[in-house]
């Protein structure tokens, strides 16, 4: 291991003012939260504790620069084997990764930087720092990047399973609609969050709010619609046209159909987890007519009159 002094870039001959004015600059750029999933960062964080847990206390710069301990701050003679910390301030070695004084100012950088400090985060469950103590690293909840957000769902966007929502920056980003997504579902799209320096960008998370439809309603993957059917037609049978999502089809109406007959149009509705589509439930509406009314009119009265 590098000496102390080497680590945290100072000569011997530099003044306490110098040593934490140095291990405080290291501290705020290799600290975890400016520097998520980089193990080395981390490593070179513990490093620079260790030097100013030895340099950064005057009692224990003094051992060293007699060469009673050496560069990781254990005693180099005999008297002091036993697995104690002859020095005080921590127990063995490795107990306490920052000391007294490092403890100080990482409190410090915590409160301003971080939220924290470093007596909580010591004390919270664990070594903060990666590789110390043989313990995980558990670091300060720094505030989320994630970004959340909403976006309408037509029953046309969620046929061609996309729908686009509108960053804060004003782009246009495309979002991908699961099939048999329900109101509510949460799309995370990683790395479209917010951003801040040393850190992974966050995600954003996009609520699906299911739109009405002026003609067609929701029923799981099927959906349903009204048509009217012309009394003629429903009387005689004929053919109709029927409007689906992707266009008009012609629909077989048979003779003596009532209404609320119910005619069922196969993959005319919404994606299935399965692959495929649902149906279209058609519910008929008998219509009477406006030209011919008053001899429809004549037509029963003439009929009611002969029973």
């Amino acid at each position: 291991m590098p000496n102390p002094y080497s680590i945290l870039g100072v000569q011997k001959s530099a003044d306490e003012k110098a040593i934490k004015s140095a291990f405080r600059k290291l501290a705020m750029k290799y600290h975890p939260d400016q520097n998520a999933d980089n193990k080395s960062a981390q490593s070179k964080f513990a490093e620079i504790n260790q030097a100013y847990e030895i340099i950064g206390d005057k009692e224990k710069r003094a051992q060293y620069d007699r060469g009673e301990i050496d560069d990781e701050g254990k005693p180099k003679f005999a008297g002091f084997q036993g697995g104690g910390n002859p020095f005080g301030g921590g127990g063995q070695h490795g107990g306490n990764p920052f000391g007294g004084g490092a403890e100080d100012i990482l409190s410090e950088i915590f409160g301003s930087a971080f939220g924290g400090n470093a007596q909580t985060q010591r004390r919270g469950g664990g070594n903060p720092f990666a590789g110390m103590g043989g313990q995980q690293q558990q670091r300060q909840a720094a505030p989320s990047l994630d970004l959340e957000m909403k976006a309408g769902v037509t029953i046309e966007d969620s046929m061609r399973g996309k729908t686009t929502v509108r960053m804060p920056d004003g782009k246009q980003i495309s979002v991908s609609i699961p099939p048999e997504a329900e109101d509510g579902k949460v799309i995370r799209l990683k790395g479209k969050g917010k951003s801040a320096p040393g850190r992974q960008p966050g995600a954003a998370l996009i609520t699906l709010v299911m739109k009405s439809h002026t003609k067609f309603r929701r029923d799981g993957v099927d959906l349903r619609t009204d048509t009217a059917v012309p009394l003629k037609t429903a009387v005689l049978g004929g053919k109709i046209a029927v409007e689906t999502v992707d266009g008009k089809l012609s629909l077989n109406i048979p003779s003596g159909t009532s209404s609320g007959k119910i005619f069922r149009l196969k993959g005319k509705g919404l994606p299935k987890k399965s692959g495929g589509f649902g149906d279209l439930l058609v519910s008929a509406s008998i219509q009477l007519p406006n030209e011919d009314l008053q001899q429809l009119v004549t037509f029963f009265e003439n009929l009611k009159s002969s029973q």
